[in-house]
């Protein structure tokens, strides 16, 4: 409980320095054809960073292509099939890549004619730039681990939780990691690593994280949160 870590968190925010590439999609064939030719970073900014810009609550099409498709061309079912794709199962923004065209185009085999945008808007593509942005906040004890938690801007959750994903510490992130390794509390981590980030928004995730925290911090709270 009073474990003192040898080297400290540092809470990192980040902001996103958007770029529109000029390509545009009218109708689902022209969106799988520009998938397989825009830049791998505009991949991530559809799907990644979708996260990012959704602080406070999920749509139900989470990540910008299923949007689209279902609210622009007015196609719920490709909506609903694209927004199943868990961009955290893939290894590499290339084999998401892949899937996504996969989806597309087994959706259009099935069709007669190619769905578009009639009163909707195109589809844009964009790519973007992370920049971190430092905090000033550390913890060193997983009391002030969970208080930053709770405090820091929404911004650092998804840098230390989502994009930490592709940054290369693997499906942990690095709040799992440092409570591991730092802390040396392998089952706390354990239950930090079951948290399925696609369904939740930020603060949504934020409130687990210290829900989480909480329940090896209070007496009594992991017995409580076990009955409800």
């Amino acid at each position: 409980m009073h474990r003192v870590a040898k080297t400290p968190f540092e809470f990192v925010g980040c902001t996103e320095l958007r770029e529109i590439l000029g390509s545009k999609a009218e109708d689902e064939l022209q969106l799988m054809d520009l998938l397989e030719e825009v830049p791998i970073e505009s991949i991530y900014h559809h799907t990644h960073q979708y996260f990012l810009r959704h602080q406070y609550l999920m749509g139900p099409y989470p990540n910008d292509f299923a949007t689209w498709a279902a609210t622009q061309v007015r196609d719920r079912v490709l909506g609903e099939r694209l927004g199943v794709i868990d961009p955290y199962d893939f290894d590499t923004l290339e084999d998401l890549r892949e899937a996504l065209i996969a989806v597309i185009d087994d959706h259009l085999s099935r069709l007669l004619g190619v769905p578009r945008v009639e009163d909707g808007k195109p589809f844009y593509f964009m790519q973007s730039r992370r920049v971190e942005v430092p905090t000033g906040m550390v913890a060193r004890t997983l009391q002030e681990f969970r208080d930053g938690l709770a405090k820091v801007d929404a911004s650092a959750i998804y840098y230390h939780f989502y994009a930490a994903r592709v940054r290369g510490n693997g499906r942990a992130g690095d709040f799992v990691v440092w409570v591991d390794r730092e802390l040396q509390m392998p089952e706390l981590a354990q239950q930090l690593r079951t948290i399925d980030p696609y369904t939740f928004s930020l603060e949504q995730l934020r409130d687990r994280l210290v829900e989480i925290c909480d329940t090896v911090l209070i007496p009594g709270r992991q017995s409580d949160a076990g009955s409800s």
